[in-house]
């Protein structure tokens, strides 16, 4: 009988949480609509505060009224637009890689309940990766100090 092989461990990968992005078209148009709107030289972003959630009566034909609440998880969602005015699938890919991978190193600045869209421009393709990671932050710091106040202001409501 030979001798068993040992089993590795696979090592753990950090991944995002699949809550912490914007997956929903109507999330976006929300933010869009609701939002504001903020330009960095790597990127345009919109970010909208998140509202707790809203209990809606559904009533049919023959069917008795039933509240739906929608499921909204705590924290802050990122998403991340790639039009074809960015270049080919190859380009668009690349640019979302390198984005995707700024805003996981930059995710933990945002404590916020915020939903944040990043347009990256075509200059992600050229930029040193540094410098993707820098606008990140400065976005998601941005962000942060414009809601900070709202923040303040609901938590002293509550006390």
């Amino acid at each position: 009988m030979p001798a068993p092989t040992p089993v590795r461990a696979r090592k753990p990968v950090a991944t995002p949480r699949r809550e912490a992005s914007l997956r929903k078209h109507a999330d976006y148009q929300r933010v869009y609509r609701e939002g504001k709107r903020q330009s960095l030289p790597l990127m345009t972003y919109f970010f909208a505060a998140r509202k707790a959630p809203e209990a809606t009566t559904l009533v049919g034909p023959a069917k008795p009224a039933r509240t739906q609440t929608t499921e909204i998880p705590a924290g802050s969602r990122v998403g991340l637009t790639a039009g074809k005015v960015l270049g080919n699938a190859v380009a668009r890919n690349r640019i979302k890689r390198r984005m995707r991978q700024a805003i996981r190193h930059a995710q933990t600045e945002l404590t916020a309940e915020v939903d944040v869209i990043l347009h990256p421009r075509r200059t992600v393709l050229e930029a040193e990766f540094s410098q993707i990671e820098r606008d990140v932050l400065r976005a998601f710091r941005a962000v942060q100090l414009v809601l900070k106040p709202r923040c303040d202001a609901d938590s002293s409501h509550g006390n």
